[in-house]
């Protein structure tokens, strides 16, 4: 004990042991008060702290959940069987295609990298006409809104390859109806005891073909009849359905654009892209890719070839004649940015993959029925089709009552380059980004999708007659 401390007490001692206890007692209880205080004060410094940190996380919290509200996803996990399955038996696909190579590389297929000056940069694939389903899939793996909480989705995608499947099961496969409807009657027998299903009915929920609608609308099991039924189930009349080609007159099914080549994984290669296809030299008024179709009953592909071959300001590729390599991205490309117009018949169907792959070149689309785009792919092209767009009647073209040419040498360089222009600037919303890559900056075809299916959703769950 110090000195003075000694002092203090010495002088204390004359004092009677009731008071000479109450003052030791005094200095215990300054200590304690003292050291509480100090406590106070650092449970006070703490809490202010941790806090502020629980504020900028509630913050951070509350700033996704209102970014999500109303756009949250649930996708099921279904078992391989009705995905990764199908594309484990991938050469079964098709009879003449070994489609393996196509559905690699979550769906966009090859990489290119030999393309010299017609593709630019990056981004570039070989990829299938019928592979959307694979890249659907893996892009939405990567949507900023999922949840794990059915409870909390806004509305449930259904992951099954009902093109990729229906595939296996046709061109001249010996298997029966049975056979080729058993994945999908499976399926709905699965989501039908699932309480998300219940909930609404299937209302909220949307499922995507590769594949048009019309392979998918076989009407009964008698006989070796086309296609698969998945559109023709009760239940399915519910759902909202995304397919490359709809039917027009179904109020749920929705055209979405068929995938290119084209996968860009940074902001900059689409920018690029676009600067070149603005800039590119176009010496042909317009062009033709494609084949003849011989006693295809109103098809005017014949005529087109007549006319084209009759003109010096129409290039025609002829993908029936040996050498064409028309499945080379580099060889349709070039042809399609070397013209101003490029002359987009129906094929099997009324759309075709090709009016994708010209807009993505620049070129302006030339349609002869409104159901190769205008009735489509309205979540995606402007409402006035004149502003992007040429319309023939196929009727007037099938019947020799009109020159495409003489129809196309109207529009002067100013329409035309308004038109151009509005093509180039709707080619990110018409192609599909490279999934392995967030590319929060660029909305492409599938956020496009998204978009419009929590629209429709939101719409008919509010309004039980609405379907």
């Amino acid at each position: 004990m110090m000195e003075k401390e000694k002092s203090i007490l010495k002088t204390l001692a004359p004092y009677n042991s009731r008071q000479n206890s109450r003052q030791m007692h005094v200095i215990p209880l300054l200590i304690s008060s003292i050291l509480s205080s100090l406590f106070l004060l650092f449970l006070s410094y703490y809490s202010s702290s941790s806090s502020s940190s629980s504020l900028i996380l509630s913050h951070s919290a509350v700033a996704h959940a209102d970014f999500c509200s109303g756009r949250y996803l649930y996708v099921y996990d279904l078992p391989d069987k009705f995905n990764a399955g199908i594309l484990r038996d991938c050469q079964a696909i098709f009879p003449w295609v070994d489609m393996c190579p196509y559905v690699a590389n979550r769906g966009l297929g090859p990489h290119l990298n030999k393309t010299g000056s017609v593709l630019t940069g990056n981004g570039w694939h070989i990829t299938n006409q019928w592979v959307l389903e694979v890249i659907f899939h893996n892009r939405i793996r990567q949507y900023e809104c999922l949840t794990a909480n059915s409870s909390q989705a806004d509305a449930f995608f259904v992951p099954y390859y009902v093109g990729l499947d229906t595939g296996r099961h046709m061109w001249g496969h010996n298997t029966s109806l049975r056979e080729r409807d058993a994945l999908l009657l499976e399926l709905f027998q699965f989501l039908k005891l699932r309480p998300e299903w219940s909930a609404k009915g299937g209302r909220d929920h949307f499922i995507l073909s590769g594949r048009a609608t019309w392979d998918l609308r076989r009407i009964d099991d008698i006989g070796n009849q086309w296609g698969g039924k998945l559109l023709m189930l009760p239940e399915v009349k519910n759902m909202t359905v995304l397919l490359i080609e709809s039917n027009a007159w179904a109020r749920n099914e929705f055209a979405i654009p068929y995938p290119t080549n084209f996968h860009p994984s940074n902001e900059s290669q689409v920018v690029t892209w676009q600067t070149k296809v603005r800039s590119t030299n176009r010496p042909w008024l317009f062009s033709f890719a494609g084949a003849r179709r011989p006693g295809q009953e109103g098809s005017i592909r014949d005529q087109l070839f007549d006319q084209c071959l009759k003109s010096t300001r129409c290039k025609l590729l002829d993908c029936a004649s040996a050498g064409s390599n028309c499945d080379s991205p580099v060889t349709t490309m070039s042809l399609f940015q070397s013209s101003s117009f490029c002359l987009q018949p129906p094929g099997d169907t009324p759309t075709r993959r090709s009016a994708f792959d010209s807009m993505l070149a620049g070129c302006i689309p030339v349609f002869f029925t409104p159901h190769s785009a205008y009735t489509q792919y309205k979540w995606y092209l402007p409402n006035n089709y004149s502003e992007y767009s040429v319309y023939i009647r196929d009727d007037e073209v099938r019947e020799g009552r009109v020159s495409i040419e003489e129809v196309l040498l109207k529009y002067n360089e100013e329409e035309i380059g308004n038109m151009k222009e509005k093509v180039v600037s709707t080619i990110p919303t018409l192609i599909y980004k490279d999934p392995s890559y967030k590319l929060e900056s660029v909305r492409d075809a599938f956020d496009m999708a998204v978009d419009g299916v929590l629209r429709r959703v939101k719409s008919i769950t509010g309004n039980e007659n609405s379907i």
